[in-house]
């Protein structure tokens, strides 16, 4: 492939752009499967969703071409992939400008009209308009000032017009792609290092399980609330109802409530959802929004539950392997994939590999990855001042002739390395980062409208971090290529844009030192509040009683999987009633004398110890007072503000006050100081009977 690229002729090159570009619709086409149903999903989401990640991948494929594509007649022997200019600004064009339309207009409008709640599209088409006007009135507020500047210091034509645009999207890009790729920077190549441990991996699962449980409870409490609204909207058969019987039937058929099925939550009379007495086109239509909300964000907890429940079993799966030397995962789920369910891999193999090999592939590939987040920063500190000391620039350009060079197929390999690496870090961020309406993305059952937003991300981030990349090069490299001819001059068209250009990234300093050090945590336990932009594990690690530690987190996982817990058996109970058969009465079975079994995947504490030595004590235990099978909501929300208030330390500053009140030498000041507040030797020196003897007894 090498000799054929390097020929006079491009069609080598061609054929192998046409190949990748070929794969990259593969892989586009088997991300949207994982995401999405591809059978039931409409057109108007698959084709634009699908050109948004096509087009972001094209452009990392055609970076790297058009800087091997800027080399001289006579230096065809070290070029690597290249295409002829007029090929190459073709390419440009349809991927800058459809990436651009498909970011500021298409994305947003099909976005709120998949949200809109309505049936006709018409009404949904205009409730997108409507939303969206503030956010174009945002845009073109601050397209005016820009465009004020630009006549000022240039004149008035089509060009500065056009360039305006440009840059002011390439700027908005510019601050957002720097700030969640400082994040990503830090965070994949430390989750690669913290989850080469098993254990401390599994004791993080265990920290985020009460946190990811309560989500989920809130989700489907806030969806039977939604769907008893709907059941009661269904018994309304005359007045404003009768006009919208079919929408009613479409919301009943949404929920598909048995009316067996027992609920866990019942909605009072002053809950803020009383069905109104006259029923209007437009409450239909927020009841639709809600009621779809409200079952994507079930099934989004519901997946990450299901998640956390097999990464935790397979984690301790991996732990009681250390004895036996024999691995077994047991049986693959039905949602598993094709190489999860082959079984190639012997029970001792499969113990090496995770026991012996992965941990220091995550190790290796995580410092691997921490020197090129080390180099990324550095580049960009140094690209404006300093820009020959960038590290990037010596890494792509293999060929140097004086200050210029060339890139070869070596340097665009490494160079599509980079750009991918930058974009992973941004986008890795995109999904951890908490956003607002519950986006996310669900195997199989995303959200339409959290599926052209995170398209949306994807696609306004490809050009700006693309373009970054090529300025941390030479100057008389990345000015020759057709990007800087299509973007880079009209971002350095005025004395603003060169300065904010080279300036601003140096800033992607402020998130990679939050993310490193944990700022996020410590602001918010300093101040007791705090913005949760993204999830810091510092902070879920530290989490204390009432507030839903990892030994909390360690009985939910350990009753789910065992399958002992409440909503599995209301679930069951729900599924035998449905089904006609009789309802066994179900009870808790009650504590055992012999003491409390050992808890999922830990070992026996020293309060479990004590405990089972006082049970197994000669004289009789004080009987136990029988547990509530289940709280209500208040109920357990008291609880734990109980136990925070209880388990809550006392201040130093508080504690520090009695230290400049020392008690006299005759009443024991010097004995306790010595023993220490805390021994049994200091309260019995205390006692009045020191008083008339030295030794604490009285002499008759």
């Amino acid at each position: 492939m090498l000799q054929i690229a390097s020929s006079q002729s491009p069609v080598g090159s061609i054929i192998f752009a046409c190949i990748a570009l070929t794969l990259l619709s593969v892989v586009v086409l088997l991300i949207l499967r994982r995401y999405l149903p591809l059978r039931t999903t409409p057109a108007y989401l698959l084709v634009p969703v699908f050109f948004g990640l096509w087009l972001p991948a094209s452009i990392v494929l055609l970076v790297p071409i058009d800087l091997a594509s800027n080399a001289s007649p006579d230096d065809e022997a070290i070029r690597g992939i290249w295409l002829p200019h007029r090929a190459l600004l073709v390419a440009w064009r349809i991927s800058y400008w459809l990436t651009f339309v498909l970011t500021w207009f298409i994305f947003p409008i099909f976005a709120e009209y998949s949200d809109a709640g309505y049936r006709e599209p018409k009404d949904r088409l205009i409730y997108s308009l409507h939303q969206n006007a503030q956010y174009y009135a945002i845009v073109l507020g601050s397209g005016i000032i820009g465009l004020v500047y630009f006549f000022i210091a240039y004149e008035p034509s089509f060009t500065s017009v056009k360039g305006l645009i440009m840059a002011l999207a390439y700027c908005w890009g510019l601050v957002l792609a720097i700030y969640l790729m400082g994040h990503g920077l830090v965070a994949i190549p430390r989750n690669l290092v913290r989850n080469a441990s098993a254990s401390a991996r599994l004791r993080r699962l265990q920290s985020r399980a009460p946190k990811l449980y309560e989500n989920m409870e809130d989700a489907i409490l806030n969806l039977e609330d939604l769907e008893f609204q709907v059941a009661e909207l269904s018994k309304r058969k005359t007045g404003s109802a009768r006009d919208f019987q079919d929408w009613i039937e479409e919301l009943s058929d949404i929920c598909s409530i048995p009316e067996t099925r027992p609920r866990s939550a019942i909605p009072r009379e002053n809950d803020g959802r009383i069905v109104p007495a006259v029923i209007t086109e437009k409450y239909l239509a927020d009841l639709t929004r809600q009621l779809i909300r409200a079952k994507h964000a079930k099934s989004r907890y519901v997946d990450e539950w299901d998640r956390l429940l097999y990464a935790a079993s397979r984690t301790q799966a991996i732990l009681d392997s250390s004895a036996s030397k024999k691995l077994d995962f047991g049986r693959a789920s039905p949602s598993s994939s094709m190489l999860e369910r082959l079984t190639i891999l012997t029970p001792y193999t499969r113990y090496l590999l995770h026991r012996q090999i992965i941990p220091y592939l995550r190790i290796f590939f995580g410092a691997f990855l921490g020197l090129a987040s080390i180099c990324i920063t550095w580049s960009e500190l140094v690209k404006g001042a300093f820009p020959s000391l960038s590290v990037i620039r010596f890494t792509v350009v293999h060929h140097w002739t004086g200050e210029s060079g060339r890139v070869g197929f070596a340097g665009q390999l490494i160079a599509a390395f980079w750009i991918l690496y930058m974009c992973a870090a941004a986008l890795h961020t995109v999904t951890e980062v908490k956003v607002w309406r519950g986006r996310a993305l669900v195997r199989r059952n995303t959200a339409h409208e959290s599926a052209f937003w995170y398209a949306g991300q994807v696609a306004r981030l490809s050009v700006p971090l693309s373009y970054n990349f090529i300025t941390f090069l030479s100057p008389k490299i990345y000015e020759k290529t057709v990007f800087y001819q299509l973007l880079g001059q009209y971002i350095n068209l005025t004395p603003l844009g060169d300065w904010f250009d080279n300036l601003f990234p140096i800033l992607v300093l402020l998130p990679v030192l939050a993310t490193l050090f944990g700022l996020y945590g410590k602001v918010k336990r300093f101040f007791g509040f705090g913005v949760d932009i993204v999830d810091d594990e510092e902070d879920e690690s530290s989490a204390g009683y009432g507030t839903g530690s990892w030994r909390e987190g360690r009985v939910l996982i350990e009753r789910e999987l065992n399958g002992t817990s409440i909503s599995r058996r209301l679930e069951e109970a729900a599924s035998r009633t449905a089904s006609g058969r009789a309802q066994p009465i179900l009870t808790v079975p009650s504590a055992r004398a012999e003491g409390s079994r050992t808890p999922f995947a830990t070992s026996p504490s020293q309060r479990d110890l004590s405990a089972r030595a006082t049970t197994t004590r000669g004289r009789a235990a004080a009987p136990t007072l029988p547990e509530p099978e289940d709280d209500n909501f208040f109920t357990s929300l008291g609880h734990r503000f109980k136990n925070t208030i209880d388990t809550m330390d006392t201040p130093k500053w508080i504690q520090d006050i009695g230290d400049g009140f020392k008690k006299p030498k005759w009443m024991g000041g010097d004995d306790n100081e010595a023993s220490g507040s805390g021994s049994g030797s200091g309260a019995g020196d205390s006692d009045i009977r020191r008083w008339f003897g030295g030794d604490g007894r009285i002499r008759l």
